[in-house]
Formats: C-alpha cells, sequence, structure tokens
C-alpha cells in the first residue's frame, strides 16, 4: 500500500545536516570555553526544533533552498551569541557579541537582521504547509496573510524560550522590554517581505 507520508530525499536533505552538525559541533566547546550557558541551552533548542523541522519536511517535502536558509539562520544565531566583536564597533549592552553590534548605530542591529531573516525563512515554511494542507492554495491576501500571522506566532514563541533562558540563568544577552519589542517588529518586517516575494514568485507561476 502507498503512503501518503513521502520519505525525504537523502541528497538533497543529508548535506544539511551535516552542514548543521558541524557548526553546531563548533558551538558547543566555544559556549563553554566562553561559560556562555545561555547558547548551550539554545542549542539544545535548536537540536528540538531541528528534529521538528525533519518531521515536517517528511510531510511537507519542503524545497531544499529553504532548509538550507533554516540551517543558514541557525548559524547566524549561533555566530551572533559566541563570535566576539572588535572594540572599535559600536554595540547596545555590555556583551561584545554579533548579537550587540549596530550595524547602524542607534537605528539596525545585527540582532534585528537576523530576526528579520529568520522568521521571514518561517513565514515561507508556513506557505509552504498551508499549500501542502490545502491542496496547493492560491496566494490571496486571506492566505498570505495567514503566513504572516504564522511567522509571527512562531517569533512570539522565540521570544517566550528567551524567557525561558532569564529565568533559569542568572545572565543572558536577551535584553529587556524594549529590545523584545524591536525583535517582534523585526519579525514582523521579516514576515511581510517574505509575502511580497511569495506573491511576486507566484504570479508567475499561476
Amino acid at each position: 500500500m502507498q503512503t501518503s507520508d513521502p520519505s525525504p530525499d537523502t541528497r538533497r536533505v543529508w548535506p544539511i545536516i551535516v552542514a548543521t552538525a558541524l557548526y553546531v559541533l563548533v558551538s558547543i566547546p566555544a559556549a563553554l570555553i566562553r561559560g556562555n550557558g545561555e547558547f548551550i541551552f539554545y542549542i539544545l533548542v535548536m537540536l528540538v526544533l531541528g528534529a521538528g523541522v525533519y518531521a515536517f519536511d517528511r510531510r511537507i517535502r519542503f524545497p531544499a533552498a529553504l532548509l538550507w536558509c533554516l540551517s543558514a539562520w541557525g548559524a547566524l544565531h549561533m555566530a551572533g551569541g559566541l563570535v566576539p566583536v572588535p572594540e572599535s564597533w559600536s554595540i547596545n549592552g555590555d556583551q561584545r557579541v554579533l548579537y550587540s553590534w549596530w550595524l547602524i548605530p542607534n537605528y539596525l542591529k545585527y540582532d534585528h537582521v537576523v530576526h528579520a531573516f529568520g522568521f521571514g525563512v518561517t513565514t515561507w515554511a508556513c506557505w509552504r504547509g498551508l499549500r501542502t494542507i490545502a491542496g496547493h492554495a492560491r496566494p490571496s491576501f486571506g492566505a498570505l496573510t495567514l503566513c504572516v500571522m504564522g511567522g509571527m506566532g512562531f517569533g512570539a514563541l522565540n521570544e517566550v524560550v528567551e524567557f525561558v533562558a532569564t529565568l533559569i540563568m542568572p545572565s543572558t544577552n536577551v535584553g529587556g522590554y524594549t529590545n523584545t519589542g524591536w525583535d517582534l517588529v523585526s519579525n514582523f518586517v521579516g514576515s511581510v517581505i517574505a509575502v511580497i516575494a511569495i506573491g511576486v514568485v507566484s504570479s508567475r507561476t499561476y
């Protein structure tokens, strides 16, 4: 009997798994050397999320480009908390790492860009999931709005994880209420850019 649950193409998935595993394996000793318990926690979260993506991919068959983008997001996240920046670079806060780096002083941080990219990709994943569930739904305003809300919802879940980190660890680089607000704004911007791109690309298909 033929199953409705397609097996992933190993030639498509395994290079991404290997690449992701490599930077995670590099990140673990880097976090331990720096005494960064926060990122040990985040690495564990990433392993859970990676297993979830793999499980969803078995049903949805995400494009390889989307999976690579998710892996790249994880790498940017790990680098954000573990890679130090020079003294001459402008930062926000007292931890001199990429996540604190002002790309445009007082306006745009590395953190904002990573949030926008990551939850833009998550919105793309929501669209692929919706298409599968709804039988290749067209990119209507309602469908794309639902995907933005899905991306924003995952973004809110990320803030819950960060909040848990502040409760179980004495010192984190999560930031306060203003930082959370800008994280959510960045998530929204990334999600909106993603659905605009989906709409433009899909308009050439339908």
